[in-house]
């Protein structure tokens, strides 16, 4: 102590405890203690003494001590377990600007004594450091050690080390500077900041909750907020008033994965207003485009538009548009371009079909292909004329080996990544596919991942995944497997190709996961879906203002998960290598984070995109995080109704879910409905008319008594009414056969429109998959037919059809046009048992059924049940069980939204021998109409357990879809049955130049009407109008005159109108 300047009395005299033999220290150190050292009397002085300011310092077996006083066992922050023999180890030093660790490199080899404690105290204190279990024998906390932390404590101050059992120890420089810096901390001689990984010292501000289908946002240096939305509008957040306004609306194509889909800042904003947008525009041509724009204030300048890329796609077929732009720090832009393959039809491998027509199905003409853009991040330096160059240091250096623009190949869906802005390192996150388990005929089990390229490099895919794992060359035409790829000496032969067929070698991921936890990196977890996205790294500015995050977090980088609802903190060494994945305000719900970014105040701004499947979600919204010590904002909250309707409209609002994350504290209430500033009312419940017509934004703004405040808004249309939209077909919950077709039909009201134009009506079709969506075709009709993809995922995957309607009206000249909408979940007819909405008792494990499945429901007992919503039993005959049982067997009941509810179904389950040797159960069902929830309720007597194993339930009958019709004779059908109603099939071959054969099939003589239009709607020819008998027809469209370009074939008939969509190419 002497040497720096404090003195030190050492004593084992638990008598100095006292409010007088306490008051003249700044701190007290628990050396190696152990067991009950105090008296109560001793321990109350204690407890005064750290409560008026004082500090705390425990070294080792500190933490062995007062196990039977709860206030010193969270002082300290964890209680000994257990500890192996003394032993070198290595520690891994997260905080690297804290006075205990400061001086330490982010690995730090020691030998000790390594503590097990019995709970784990992340989340209540702040870690300073982990020990790394791999590196000595004998831990039992897995992949997070904590070994050093501290925290502010009932209004002292707390550190602690695990270290220090060893005599040696106190040798040791390094050691004993680290125990120096936890004593400058605890005395509050040297200030730090030992709450940076506590969760309430965090907020979350929602600036604006009425996003629509958020998909990126970009921070000024001004403070303002740009945040696009998949249907092509661009919004701006005015910080200085609280609003969000748009800035402009793009003419964009949404089918399938497309849309308005990421946005950049020129890295001289300030200056010259230029934003960069990467966009499906709409029209007859399939293509992205990478466009440059200018603001005008808060306004898009659409005609200010510079094409600096144009990217090909195609629209015939899902998925993988990526689309997300970053500046490097020497001005280059980053562009992530998804492989545009179909990734259906591959059982959640590989696409690798190579079969004439299915190079939709092929992603080695995109992410293996030298010569395309897709399936790549692209690098290019854009120009003022509105050009761009090359950087040097691109993949492919020549124009014979491949596209210029590649920095990076061989990805699936780069769809968020990062530049680091000191290192110019480039970060994304690839999607991958959805194997749920490895198959030696086909590949490795389906991995997203987190990638770091320092240089120019093939990523690998679609031959290689994850550590480079290699996928099998499968002949789709045969259903044979060739041998693995070489991910070291890749060859692209595929017809498909039209690049380089020796390509460079395969860079192995920088981390990867599949589905649950992660055997590679545990501390990665996707229990509720994959999709990687990667976020920004944070560099701490001292005078970036009072919510900036604390320098804890300097050189961290960020990435999340998607479906997985979560965002981890990555702590690197010195050399860039992944030190520690630790996990980031993990008490903090976060809905879908789909964008990320620090803004120029050092706070991080967040896109969630919301919890539904369509995308147009009511919890969507934009937040910000900011770091708050101390009291935080009042948390706002609007209740409106309602919100829209003819004028005069007296309007609801309430605020009363409000509320302040610090307790105790009362909240004032201030609202203004009509955005001119001026307080109209007070309270948490009132009521407002509106007058005249127009669009507002009223504003609620809560504040607290120490004069924090949080503000929200919401919108109220005054003279136009939200549509309303009917999916009268197929019923919610109805039950479908994978490529079959769905019948639809939609109905809309709207009070000012009147009857509505069907062609303004949008139904669209998504592939349901866990917790999210692959988006498909739209048709603008209000009724027709689509056709279900034959299938997805892997085998076991919780997979189903979602559709969404929606109608935009015509709006007024004072009150913009609204959207309505409806949306209905299909269910596949093969329910597998582990994809239940609720449960009680079941336990999960993984299938060994010779037929598949994934994972089977076992374990089961007498009064346990599980239950799936929404279902609707229309066209449904019977059930069919996939059961196992070595045990007692027993009754499986089907009721109807409850456990007391109405039982429609029963059978018996016998013993089969074995828990894993399965049979087939069929159970007559009765439909009791409508759409409900089912529970599946298993009986036998009470008490009993060990009834049964279930794999999957089908459920048998038609349902709502029915087969592709077969062709059959015009002239006559006594050949075969023709459907009930008319089969529009896909145009062949599409595409097509300049010839296409339309066929369709009609149930009995009609009149027909086909046309073709283009992508805009105007007619260009009527190929048919007229009677026609039933049977199969195939007329011939033939326009040498047309350009290239989207068409759309239009079938009328008595049953209503079916769409094809077909493309020309030239």
């Amino acid at each position: 102590g002497r040497e720096n300047g404090f003195a030190v009395e050492a004593t084992e005299d638990a008598g100095r405890f006292t409010d007088e033999g306490l008051s003249p220290y700044r701190a007290v150190i628990f050396l190696n203690t152990t067991g009950d050292v105090l008296a109560a009397d001793q321990e109350r002085a204690f407890e005064r003494y750290i409560r008026s300011g004082g500090g705390f310092v425990g070294i080792h077996s500190a933490a062995d001590t007062e196990y039977d006083w709860a206030w010193y066992g969270d002082l300290v922050g964890a209680y000994f377990d257990s500890h192996p023999a003394i032993q070198q180890g290595q520690i891994h030093v997260a905080d690297r600007v804290h006075p205990a660790t400061s001086h330490l490199s982010a690995r730090w080899q020691r030998r000790d004594e390594w503590y097990n404690y019995r709970r784990n105290p992340r989340g209540r204190v702040h870690v300073l450091a982990t020990v790394d279990e791999g590196s000595y024998n004998g831990g039992n906390h897995g992949f997070d050690h904590p070994i050093a932390w501290c925290h502010d404590y009932d209004g002292g101050r707390s550190w602690y080390t695990g270290g220090g059992h060893t005599r040696e120890s106190y040798g040791e420089p390094l050691f004993m500077q680290h125990i120096l810096g936890g004593i400058e901390y605890a005395t509050g001689v040297t200030a730090a900041d030992c709450g940076a990984t506590l969760d309430t010292n965090f907020a979350k501000v929602v600036l604006d909750d009425e996003a629509e289908n958020p998909i990126d946002l970009a921070v000024a240096s001004d403070g303002r907020v740009f945040f696009i939305e998949r249907k092509g509008e661009l919004n701006v957040y005015r910080p200085d008033l609280g609003l969000t306004r748009l800035a402009g609306q793009l003419a964009v194509s949404t089918d399938f994965e497309d849309g308005l889909l990421g946005i950049a800042l020129d890295p001289d904003f300030v200056r010259n207003n230029w934003l960069y947008l990467f966009y499906s525009p709409h029209g007859e041509e399939a293509k992205q485009h990478v466009s440059r724009f200018e603001l005008d204030g808060d306004e898009l300048v659409l005609d200010s538009e510079v094409v600096l890329l144009e990217i090909p796609t195609q629209r015939r077929a899902c998925c993988h548009s990526g689309g997300a732009l970053a500046f490097g720090p020497d001005g280059n832009l980053y562009i992530g371009v998804g492989d545009n393959t179909n990734p259906f039809d591959s059982d959640g491998f590989s696409p690798l079909d190579e079969r004439p027509d299915r190079s939709d199905w092929d992603a080695q003409r995109t992410a293996a292909n030298s010569a395309d853009l897709r399936g790549k991040i692209l690098r290019i330096k854009p120009q003022a004329d509105g050009g761009y160059s090359i950087p040097p240091g691109n993949l492919f250096a020549e124009a014979e080996e491949g596209r210029p623009e590649t920095y990076v190949m061989g990805v699936r869906n780069p769809f968020r990544l990062s530049i680091d802005r000191k290192s110019g390192w480039l970060y994304w996150g690839d999607v991958g596919p959805d194997a749920r388990q490895a198959d030696p005929q086909r590949g490795p089990i389906g991995l997203d991942e987190w990638n770091q390229a320092r240089a120019a490099g093939n990523f690998g895919w679609p031959y290689c995944i994850g550590d480079n794992q290699p996928y099998v060359d499968y002949d789709f035409a045969t259903e044979s497997s060739g041998m693995p790829f070489d991910c070291g000496a890749l060859r692209n032969l595929s017809p498909n190709n039209t690049g380089l067929q020796s390509l460079p070698p395969a860079q192995a991921a920088w981390v990867w996961y599949p589905y649950g936890t992660s055997s590679a990196f545990p501390e990665i977890t996707a229990d509720s879906g994959r999709t990687a996205l990667a976020g920004p790294v944070y560099y701490y500015d001292a005078a970036a203002g009072s919510r900036k995050l604390p320098a804890y977090y300097d050189g961290t980088l960020f990435m999340y998960e998607w479906a997985s609802n979560w965002i981890k903190e990555v702590k690197l060494d010195e050399d860039g290598h992944i030190l520690k994945i630790n996990p980031f305000l993990d008490s903090m719900e976060f809905i879908r984070p789909i964008s990320m970014q620090f803004g120029p105040d050092g706070s991080l701004y967040v896109l969630e995109w919301g919890s539904g499947f369509w995308g147009d979600n009511d919890d969507a919204r934009v937040v910000r995080i900011d770091y708050v010590r101390g009291t935080r904002a009042p948390v706002p909250r609007i209740e409106a109704a309602p919100t829209n309707g003819a004028a005069p409209l007296e309007v609801h609002f309430s605020g009363s879910d409000s509320f302040d994350p610090d307790p105790g504290s009362m909240l004032d209430y201030a609202w203004d409905f009509t955005g001119d500033g001026e307080i109209d009312a007070t309270g948490s419940e009132v009521v407002f008319t509106y007058e005249v017509s127009g669009d507002y934004v009223a504003q609620l703004t809560v504040s607290d008594a120490e004069g924090n405040q949080g503000v929200a808004q919401v919108s109220v249309s005054v003279g136009n009414t939200v549509p309303e939209v009917e999916i009268v077909r197929p019923p919610d919950g109805g039950f479908f056969s994978w490529g079959e077709v769905v019948d639809f039909e939609v109905r809309v009201f709207d009070p000012e429109d009147g009857t509505a134009d069907c062609a303004r009506v949008v139904l669209q079709a998504f592939i349901g998959h866990d917790e999210h969506s692959h988006p498909l075709e739209e048709y603008g009709v209000c009724s027709g037919s689509f056709q279900t993809e034959a299938g997805h995922g892997g085998d076991g995957d919780d997979l189903f059809y979602t559709i969404e309607a929606r109608y935009t009206d015509l709006g007024t000249e004072s009150v913009a046009p609204l959207t309505g909408r409806a949306g209905h979940i299909l269910q596949p007819k093969r329910k597998q048992a582990e994809h239940y909405t609720r449960q009680s008792g079941v336990l999960l494990e993984t299938t060994g059924d010779e037929a598949g499945g994934g994972q089977n429901i076992g374990f089961i007992a007498h009064g346990d049940w599980i239950s799936f919503a929404p279902m609707n039993l229309e066209g449904i005959e019977s059930l069919n069980y996939r059961v196992a049982s070595a045990g007692l067997g027993g009754r499986i009941e089907v009721r109807v939204d409850s456990l007391k509810g109405p039982p429609i179904s029963t059978v018996r389950v016998g013993s089969t021998g074995d828990w894993q040797v399965y049979t087939d159960l069929e159970a007559p069902i009765a439909d009791p109409g409508g759409t409900h929830e089912l529970f599946f309720v298993f009986i036998r007597n009470p008490g009993d357990d060990g009834l049964f194993n279930i794999n999957w339930i089908d459920f048998q009958g038609p349902g709502v879809s029915r087969p592709l019709a077969t062709a059959v004779v015009a002239e006559s059908s006594s050949q075969g049955a023709l459907p009930g109603q008319a089969v529009l099939y896909p145009p062949y071959p599409n595409p097509f130049n300049p010839t296409v054969q339309i066929r369709f099939v009609l149930p009995e003589r009609m009149a027909v009407r086909l046309e073709v239009f283009d992508i805009l709607g105007q007619r260009v020819d009527v190929v048919v109008n007229e009677l026609l008998d039933g049977g199969s027809h195939a007329m011939r469209f033939d326009r040498a005159d047309l350009a290239s370009g989207v068409y759309i074939a239009r079938l009328a008939t008595p049953g209503g109108v079916l769409v094809r969509r077909m493309v020309l190419l030239r």
